[in-house]
């Protein structure tokens, strides 16, 4: 084992660096994005407050398109517009458009159902007071939901680690790159089985934290 890490250990270390790097920027910039959305498809919804049934229809299908893209073809789909944008298709910077790309639209869908999840009676309540549509989306749709977007964010966080484990094929780097590169085209099954085990270790991590974290927002 000590022989192991002495040998890897730099790699394996480097490598969950770059997952977390990429993973945290694309959900940041990601939730910059499908969280307006979300609150946009909420309020143009036909029963919303800003009813508007082109906008809705315009968004929810631009939204359900790249939605219906799997990760790997989308990743190759756009890699003019990547280098175009990026200056490279390879490395982190080269696979962080494609992951907002692929995200934002997802963390949109999941705010939407949370917000949605908010009791129709409050807002009214809110809006029979006269207050206004900005303050009802801060301190009422999203305040209400927080606990919801807490565990939204985290299912997105998941699928984003799982993305850049994909995007590893590409040479974008992280875990996913050292599994491919390392446990699969030079046959080292035990560098496999540790990337293995730290996506693992991530994702537990990652989803125990959301949990405690909506339900201590959900009692506050």
């Amino acid at each position: 084992m000590l022989q192991f890490w002495a040998d890897w250990g730099d790699l394996i270390w480097s490598g969950t660096l770059q997952t977390l790097t990429m993973t945290g920027i694309a959900l940041v910039i990601s939730t910059f994005i499908g969280l307006p959305l979300g609150t946009l498809l909420v309020l143009t919804r036909p029963s919303g407050r800003l009813a508007n049934r082109y906008v809705y229809g315009a968004l929810s299908s631009v939204i359900n398109v790249v939605r219906s893209i799997p990760f790997i073809i989308l990743l190759f789909f756009i890699l003019p517009f990547t280098r175009f944008i990026m200056g490279t298709t390879i490395g982190v910077q080269g696979v962080l458009l494609p992951l907002i790309v692929f995200t934002a639209p997802y963390i949109a869908r999941l705010m939407e159902s949370a917000l949605l999840e908010v009791d129709r009676g409050v807002v009214e309540a809110y809006e029979a007071m006269g207050i206004s549509t900005r303050k009802i989306i801060w301190y009422v749709l999203i305040r209400e939901a927080r606990s919801s977007i807490v565990l939204g964010l985290t299912i997105a966080t998941i699928g984003l680690i799982g993305a850049t484990a994909m995007a590893g094929l590409v040479g974008a780097g992280g875990l996913g790159d050292i599994a491919y590169q390392y446990g699969h085209l030079r046959f080292e099954p035990e560098v496999m089985y540790v990337t293995i085990f730290v996506l693992i270790l991530l994702v537990q991590s990652i989803q125990s934290f959301g949990n405690r974290l909506a339900a201590r927002l959900k009692k506050a």
